[in-house]
């Protein structure tokens, strides 16, 4: 019995680890390879976590992992229109994705950091676009298929 679960959790384990190290090499290989465009932000490896790892969770919940990426991301793009970069704006920008996410019931805590980005790097609308939402459809669809695949 306590061997089964071991098993199991060990393979658990493998697979998830193997999703997360697929989808992020091809979010990084796009990175490289698109000299116009940036695929790649640091929350993406934290979405996979929760998409691969603990898909179960309503954090990781598809909704949750789109809507709470492009809603953050948009709070940090519109604070740093109005306010530019500051530590106020920073903390703005934060609290009013917490707020809208919460709202919505979009909540993707990997999401919190998208306002950061936004403000620290002066991002406008296109940041929204891309990376954003097609990165997090990327992975939303990702994980979907390879979810689907190991009967998860």
């Amino acid at each position: 019995m306590k061997l089964s679960f071991l098993s199991k959790n060990i393979q658990n384990i493998l697979i998830s680890s193997l999703g997360a190290f697929i989808c992020m090499f091809l979010i990084a290989y796009f990175n490289s390879i698109d000299q116009t465009n940036v695929w790649l932000i640091p929350p993406f490896g934290a979405s996979l976590v929760l998409v691969i790892a603990v898909f179960d969770s309503p954090l990781a919940k598809p909704r949750n992992v789109f809507f709470g990426h492009v809603l953050s991301a948009s709070s940090g793009v519109i604070v740093y229109y109005f306010l530019g970069e500051s530590p106020l704006s920073i903390a703005l920008g934060v609290s009013l994705a917490i707020m809208i996410m919460l709202l919505t019931k979009t909540t993707h805590p990997p999401a919190g950091a998208n306002p950061v980005i936004a403000i620290l790097g002066a991002k406008s609308f296109e940041f929204v676009i891309m990376p954003v939402a097609i990165g997090a459809s990327f992975i939303v669809i990702f994980a979907l298929i390879y979810n689907r695949i190991w009967n998860r």
